[in-house]
Parts: C-alpha cells; structure tokens; sequence
C-alpha cells in the first residue's frame, strides 16, 4: 500500500478531540487523522458525499467514536456502518466517558471491536489513544476494502 489510511475521530467534544489528536501525533503514526463532530459527518466521510464528496472511498483504519453526540449518536452510527457491506469490516472502537452498561452492552451487540472509558486523567488518557492508535493503524491486519 503507497499511502496511509486515514483515522476518523468521531467526537464532539473539541477538548477530547484536540487530546486525541495530539496523543495520535504523539504515537508518530504517519496516517492522516479527520476530526467530524457527529454521527451525521462521519456518515458523510464514509459515503463520500457532502464536503467529503470528493474524497477517495477508501475505508479509513480505524474509526474512534464517541457514544453521546448530537444529530446521529454513535450507536446508531456503528448500527448504520455495520449494516453497510462496504463499511462493516473497518475497525470501531467507542471512546467514551460513558460508564453504563447498557452502552457497553448494546456497542458489544453491533459489533464494536473495542470499549474504551476515556481516563479522567489527561496523561492516561493520552496513552489510551496512542495505544488504541498504534494497534488499529499499525499492528492490526484487517482485510483490504
């Protein structure tokens, strides 16, 4: 493969996103990063349609994706991905302050590939993310789109 996939960051917070970015920087991963603030973006990235319309239509690497967002949530956008033959083999993991187990349980029922509670603590959490970074863009062998 020439180029890197891109990593989706799903996430309406800008403060967990900017985090997220920064720690994803900080793992010196050479794959582009796309930062979408809800549900709704992510869609329009993943079907190449809106400002995205002009995008390439691979899959990106990874997706990280929060739970509580407004306009499409992330439990109905990983329902919608793992429902679309083009998307449902692309890795997801749900980063989220959520700690309710019905939100764990159901992203386990859709099919999620991870639950990770963000860590109250900034450096932790900062070490989640490029963890969760290096696994899914680097380590993982996932099949090609």
């Amino acid at each position: 493969m020439d180029r890197f996939k891109t990593i989706l960051l799903v996430e309406d917070s800008p403060a967990d996103a900017e985090m997220a970015i920064d720690a994803l920087r900080e793992a010196k991963l050479a794959n582009p990063i796309v930062h979408v603030e809800d549900g709704a973006e992510a869609l329009d990235y993943l079907h190449c349609q809106g400002r995205f319309a002009g995008r390439s239509p691979e899959n990106p690497a990874l997706v990280l994706l929060d739970i509580h967002m407004p306009r499409v949530n992330g439990l109905e956008l990983l329902r919608q991905v793992r429902a679309d033959e083009r998307l449902r083999t692309m890795p997801v993991v749900i980063l989220t302050s959520s700690r309710e187990d019905r939100d764990l349980v159901q992203s386990w029922n859709l099919g999620v590939n991870a639950y990770v509670v963000k860590p109250v603590d900034d450096s932790q959490f900062l070490d989640a993310v490029k963890t969760l970074g290096y696994f899914w863009a680097v380590v993982n062998a996932g099949p090609e789109q």
